[in-house]
Parts: C-alpha cells; sequence; structure tokens
C-alpha cells in the first residue's frame, strides 16, 4: 500500500520543481523529503527521480505516477469529506421501514423533524411489517426499521440486529357497542369465546395475537374474518360482524366500536422497537432513533 504523505511529496515535487519546495509545503526539512521520496521508490522498486549535485528531476516514471497521485490524493480528499459530512448529519441515505400503524402515528411525524433539521441526508422510506423488516436490515437493505412483537409470543431471530424499546402498548379489545358489557369497562377475553372474531394478521408466525391470546384465556378463537388493515378491522367489528384484538395505536375513533382494556388474560401487548444492525453506529442512526422517542411522546396516549 502506497503511504499518501510519500505521494503528496512525489506530487509537490512534480508542481514546484524542487525537493525544498516540496518539503516546505508538507513542513518538514528538505532532508527528511528525501528520504521519504527515497522510501517511497524503494516500496516501488523503481527510480522516480534523477538526482544531481544541483538538481532534481523526474523520471518518466515518477511523472507517470505523480499524475496518478494527484488524482488518489484529491479522491482521499474526498472521501474524507464525505464521511465527515455523514459523521456531522451534513450528508448521507438513511433507509427507513415501519409497519403501517406506527408509520402514521409517530414516524412520520419524527421524519418531518428529521429532514427539516437534517436537510442534506436523503430519507428513504418503505412500509414493511416487522417478519419483512427484519431480514432487510440484517443484509443492509434497510438501515432502520420500527418493528414490533407480541407478547408473550417467542422472538423472532435477532442474529446481527440491535433493538431499542421505543413503546410498549396494551392490547385492547374492540367490540360492536350493541356487546359492550354494562356492568363493566374491563374485559375478559373468555367472556367472549362463543362470539365470531375477526383477525388482522395471519394466522402463522410471531404475528398470531389472536390465536395467543384467546389460547391464553382458555379456548379456541372461531376466525370468521381476515383482513389485512386495521380500518378493515374496525369496519367489520363496527358492523357487528365480530370482536377483535387491535394496539393501542390502531384504536383510533370509529364508528360503532368500543374499546375495551383487557383484564385477562394479563400482559397483552405489543413492544415496538428500533431495530439495526448490530454493527451500525451511524450518528444519523441515533438522531433518528431519539427523533423518533421524541415524537412518541407527543403522539400517543399517555
Amino acid at each position: 500500500m502506497l503511504d499518501p504523505r510519500r505521494l503528496s511529496l512525489l506530487r509537490d515535487l512534480a508542481a514546484t520543481g524542487t525537493i525544498a519546495a516540496a518539503a516546505e509545503r508538507a513542513g518538514c526539512t528538505a532532508a527528511a523529503a528525501s528520504q521519504q521520496l527515497a522510501a517511497l521508490e524503494r516500496d516501488l522498486g523503481a527510480a522516480l527521480l534523477e538526482r544531481s549535485a544541483r538538481s532534481v528531476r523526474l523520471t518518466e516514471a515518477g511523472r507517470v505516477l505523480a499524475d496518478h497521485a494527484g488524482r488518489l490524493l484529491t479522491s482521499l480528499d474526498e472521501a474524507e469529506r464525505a464521511v465527515r459530512d455523514v459523521a456531522g448529519l451534513r450528508g448521507g441515505t438513511i433507509r427507513i421501514a415501519a409497519f403501517a400503524t406506527a408509520g402514521t402515528s409517530f414516524v412520520i411525524p419524527a421524519l418531518t423533524v428529521f429532514r427539516r433539521r437534517h436537510p442534506d441526508i436523503e430519507l428513504r422510506f418503505a412500509e414493511l411489517e416487522s417478519a419483512e423488516a427484519l431480514p432487510d436490515v440484517r443484509v443492509g437493505a434497510i438501515d432502520l426499521a420500527v418493528t414490533h412483537e407480541y407478547t408473550p409470543l417467542s422472538r423472532p431471530d435477532l442474529r446481527g440486529l440491535d433493538q431499542r424499546p421505543l413503546y410498549r402498548e396494551p392490547m385492547l379489545l374492540a367490540v360492536p357497542r350493541n356487546l359492550t358489557p354494562a356492568e363493566s369497562r374491563l374485559a375478559d377475553l373468555a367472556d367472549f369465546a362463543a362470539t365470531p372474531w375477526v383477525a388482522a394478521l395471519t394466522s402463522t408466525g410471531f404475528q398470531a395475537a389472536t390465536e395467543m391470546a384467546c389460547r391464553a384465556a382458555g379456548f379456541e378463537p372461531r376466525v370468521d374474518i381476515r383482513v389485512h388493515s386495521y380500518p378493515m378491522v374496525l369496519s367489520m367489528v363496527g358492523a357487528g360482524f365480530g370482536v377483535a384484538l387491535v394496539p393501542q395505536l390502531a384504536a383510533v375513533p370509529h364508528r360503532g366500536v368500543a374499546y375495551l382494556p383487557i383484564a385477562r388474560p394479563t400482559g397483552l401487548a405489543r413492544q415496538i422497537y428500533a431495530t439495526t444492525r448490530s454493527t451500525d453506529r451511524s450518528p444519523a442512526i441515533r438522531a433518528l432513533t431519539r427523533y423518533l422517542n421524541d415524537s412518541l411522546g407527543r403522539n400517543t396516549p399517555s
């Protein structure tokens, strides 16, 4: 590997014509500069200078290397500036993913603040469910994903990943208003064992929240309707087709729907994380995580 300091001396010698002038630019003595140039010749095994008692000139090999040295050193300077810009939040690109309810409730506001404060950093966003986002973070296609896990389901494969907890949101039971128990505003899922259920997510993997919760309450839910979005879940519940588990962020006001806190089984929640690669120490990622926390404080129920 060629030493950039020696290449810089050779470039300056080509520009100034003397070792003394090149040494002055480098801030060293002429003797030290001459020793460094001699070392460069040894590194390459080629004569770069023709020396006489009163002068020095570049050989053809020296002129070729000096020309390349100028371009190489310019590229190194540009690389250093680019790294300093990224470290100082003045450049680079962040690729973000989030699931829908997080995106609409607190991720988009956080990205808006980030873009306003750091306009030179390019933001790219994709809406992805956690099962899709985790592998993309691991292989470097996504830099930060807002992901979730339902407790007490088993955890996914997190090898090579780092997770910072952002928010633990309780699960609520969405019921048609005519099914709301008059004597209580707390739900025991066992009381709804004979009721049809609406499920928003697939029946496999760590997203199987409805089946997990009902089994913990001692019964197998009768899932008559499966849909892919919480607005559709709430529309089905409001129309009287069944009851549904929804996380707090998805529990928006909806005609014909009431939300009940769940007393039994206990501990039903969705934990939200900022998920990154374990090796990623980007200042921009750390800043964005702070903005996500701040946005959660402003945009989620206390």
